[in-house]
């Protein structure tokens, strides 16, 4: 599966036929605030949300921002994943 960044749309993306599964993302302060995720029907269970929300969270890591979470989904991930929890400087 394969996540890509649409900064134009301000979203991480992953193709689901002729839908597209999305985490929204804004700036804040200097942060990327991640705001919410939508996966079509035909793509749930299937780990795009887990996907979507370890890729933004692997780029906040490797450009050294910190994060803060509006997304009730990625609250609920990174509670699974501790090892993003030092990124995190808001939460839900």
């Amino acid at each position: 599966m394969t996540v890509s960044m649409n900064e134009a749309e301000s979203r991480f993306e992953v193709p689901v036929g002729n839908e597209t599964a999305l985490l929204d993302y804004r700036w804040h302060n200097g942060h990327l605030a991640l705001t919410h995720t939508f996966v079509p029907e035909a793509g749930r269970g299937k780990g795009i949300a887990s996907a979507l929300a370890k890729h933004a969270l692997d780029y906040a890591k490797d450009q050294n921002l910190k994060v803060e979470v509006y997304c009730t989904y990625v609250a609920g991930y990174l509670k699974q994943h501790p090892e993003y929890q030092s990124l995190v400087v808001r939460s839900v």
